[in-house]
């Protein structure tokens, strides 16, 4: 893992056109690989009250040859997340709403999980809700986002228990500022954000097929061309903020300098506190992140061939929004890092806890493999990388000694960026003892293997009511396919890792039996979503 160091907000003047200087020149190496013949970027520089770069790198539409300008716009992605949590907190901030107040005030279709989900969940990420965009390969059809939603019966977690990156919570935020203003949501942000600020440029689209004029158009590479990769209907979750790089440095400056009023900047920027009093690196639509002498208030942003960057640093009065349309090989976060250097001359370096330590592990392959939990089956997979051992899907680990690691520093989308610490008490067991003091076991994976007559057990049909899919599981050499809702291009498979248990990357599809041991039916989990429950429709012949 990489870790952003950052370095906090910036001074903009607004309408101020930019002022070349010579180290404005030093960022079109940065871009040098975007030609007129492919996608590419814009950037938006501002450096001490001065706007000072103002450039465009690469194809806005290739069949048209089309080349990208300073003007373009771009679906800019989860950046919309801030301007949704401006318009919640300007509510707030009218009195017609409270963070504290039940999202059943104001949706009461959402279901009643046991637990109240408050608007501020919904805004730092600690809903529990299940993340929409993971349920998506279920769908038929246009089931939109907000439907999807409210048909789940089921939390990852309790509310205010964990962060977890959640597009749902988002969803249903946009939803309730719409029905408390007696407005739609693009009409809100665009009177009191976008023309408010003097952001000529952005706007609020429900329809992501409507004509945008000077749209750049999003591209991905496969097979050796390039692509189409724009999200569309049902799959942009209802609609998409659209921006020129400039205009979001407009943005950052109403910011700092609090023109929505005071409420809206401190709340954006004040670290979420989970209930175990942990405090977070993400606000309300933004992550705050600090190293020794500085921070910075970022977020990032993808929608397909889209691809979005825009960062604040206050000490170097600096930022920075890069948007790109070419979803190949476009790192934003390197791209900022040289044009920090290039305007601070301080080279970032990548955090402690992504070097190698001088504890030699003597065989790390007895450290690695899938892991889960002796309380919930959560799976656990641990893998080497460089000599250390890692999380997948989350952080290098530090060794204490040759038992022990720790994860020092946290990922905030990997248990909440605990600094916890697992200790290997043998090869095959694990116990995880989180800051807070808790202790978590964890054994390895039992490997299994399947009989013929064992995989007819589990073949068939099975249904998920909250989901409306059907998934019909087949046997296959060393493992299953699952096809979704009879789709002959939906089909999956997956290797068998334990009795029960199939996995296929992070996803996990664990069987459940009755006390006679027939199988049930199985319960669908991955990154985004926990213990889906599908039931049994039918056997195929010879199951039982």
């Amino acid at each position: 893992m990489f870790r952003l160091v950052w370095i906090v907000a910036a001074a903009l003047l607004l309408g101020t056109p930019a002022h070349p200087d010579d180290k404005a020149a030093g960022i079109d190496p940065i871009f040098s690989w975007a030609t007129s013949d492919s996608p590419g970027c814009t950037v938006a520089v501002s450096h001490e009250g001065k706007l000072v770069a103002r450039r465009a790198y690469g194809a806005a539409d290739l069949e048209r040859t089309v080349p990208l300008n300073p003007d373009s716009v771009f679906d800019i992605g989860s950046l919309q997340k801030q301007f949704v949590a401006a318009a919640v907190l300007l509510l707030v901030d009218d009195g017609r709403l409270a963070l504290s107040d039940d999202v059943r005030k104001y949706m009461p279709e959402l279901p009643d999980y046991g637990h109240t989900i408050t608007v501020d969940h919904l805004l730092t990420h600690t809903s529990g809700l299940r993340d929409w965009t993971g349920l998506l390969m279920f769908t038929e059809g246009s089931v939109e986002a907000l439907s999807m939603i409210l048909r789940q019966r089921g939390l990852n977690s309790v509310p205010g228990e964990e962060f977890s990156y959640s597009n749902s919570g988002y969803v249903l935020a946009k939803e309730i500022v719409a029905r408390v203003s007696g407005t739609t949501f693009a009409e809100f942000s665009r009177k009191r954000l976008f023309e408010a600020l003097g952001m000529k440029s952005t706007f609020y689209s429900s329809d992501t097929r409507e004509v945008i004029r000077n749209r750049a158009l999003g591209y991905d590479r496969k097979a050796g061309s390039w692509k189409l990769d724009m999200l569309l209907d049902k799959d942009r979750g209802g609609g998409a903020v659209f921006s020129t790089s400039s205009d979001l440095l407009l943005w950052n400056d109403a910011l700092t300098s609090k023109r929505l009023g005071a409420l809206v900047s401190m709340k954006l920027e004040e670290p979420a506190v989970l209930n175990n009093g942990k405090r977070l690196t993400y606000g309300r639509g933004l992550f705050l992140d600090a190293g020794t002498d500085t921070k910075v208030l970022w977020h990032s942003g993808s929608a397909a061939g889209y691809k979005a960057l825009l960062a604040r640093f206050p000490e170097d009065e600096l930022s920075i929004a890069i948007l790109c349309n070419s979803g190949d090989g476009t790192d934003r976060i390197a791209f900022a890092r040289r044009i920090v250097d290039l305007y601070t001359g301080r080279n970032r370096e990548d955090s402690k806890s992504d070097r190698p330590e001088a504890i030699a592990i003597p065989d790390l392959n007895n450290r690695t493999g899938l892991f889960f939990n002796e309380a919930n089956d959560e799976p656990l997979r641990l893998i080497a990388d460089a000599g250390r051992i890692r999380v997948a899907g989350g952080p290098a680990l530090q060794p204490v000694n040759e038992d022990r690691f720790r994860n020092p520093t946290g990922q905030l989308s990997f248990r909440s960026g605990d600094e916890f610490e697992l200790h290997f008490r043998s090869q095959n067991e694990i116990e995880l003892k989180s800051m807070d003091g808790n202790t978590e076991r964890y054994r390895r994976a039992r490997p299994h293997v399947h009989t013929v007559e064992e995989m007819k057990v589990l073949t068939g049909r099975y249904e998920s009511d909250e989901l409306k899919a059907v998934i019909d599981v087949a046997s296959i050499k060393d493992g299953l396919s699952i096809r979704l809702n009879d789709a002959p291009d939906k089909v999956l498979e997956l290797r068998a890792v334990e009795r029960d248990a199939f996995q296929r990357g992070m996803m996990i599809v664990r069987f459940r039996r009755d006390a006679a041991g027939k199988v049930k039916g199985f319960d669908y989990s991955n990154p985004l979503l926990r213990n889906i429950r599908f039931t049994r429709l039918s056997e195929s012949a010879g199951g039982r």
